[in-house]
């Protein structure tokens, strides 16, 4: 494993947006499949002791992701994203909201935008994640998006080994 992996995280209020760069050491396309891929996404997609659930996911434009961060004492909170561009192992974008187990949207939501490359065996995600309203993204911080988000992107780090061996 490398020592040296790119992680950084930033925030512009004045623009709503939320920049995340994260390096990965592993191959472009199991990192694409790790952010596409219902069964590894609940793999990782939620700060422990949280577990992502799906309820639906369907990778084409147009197409969503329903889930759920569900809580240790089975608590609940429901989001829904959908992808608004597919260009494989490139990038994606989606529209990513708050929402309830229906997948009704609590709306302002937020827009996303995902990079991926690799160089070398090292794959590099960068994430730009374009807030609505500065409400939301004050919301989201509050939530503790910063320290989840991080925490779930160190898991995903983690994990990669393993999925790389099944494959």
């Amino acid at each position: 494993m490398k020592n040296s992996l790119l992680f950084d995280f930033n925030v512009d209020k004045t623009t709503r947006t939320v920049f995340v760069n994260r390096e990965f050491d592993a191959d472009l396309s199991l990192v694409w499949d790790a952010f596409t891929t219902q069964e590894i996404l609940d793999q990782w997609w939620a700060p422990k002791p949280w577990e992502s659930r799906t309820k639906s996911m369907n990778f084409v434009v147009g197409g969503r992701r329903i889930y759920a961060m569900v809580g240790p004492e089975g608590q609940e909170h429901w989001s829904v994203q959908e992808y608004t561009s597919i260009s494989p192992k490139t990038n994606f974008k989606m529209l990513n909201a708050f929402a309830d187990k229906d997948a009704k949207p609590d709306l302002p939501g937020s827009e996303w935008n995902l990079d991926f490359s690799e160089q070398n065996g090292t794959t590099r995600v960068n994430i730009t994640i374009k807030n609505e309203s500065l409400e939301r993204m004050e919301k989201m911080i509050e939530m503790g998006f910063q320290g989840g988000f991080t925490m779930t992107l160190n898991y995903l780090d983690t994990l990669l080994p393993t999925l790389s061996q099944r494959q």
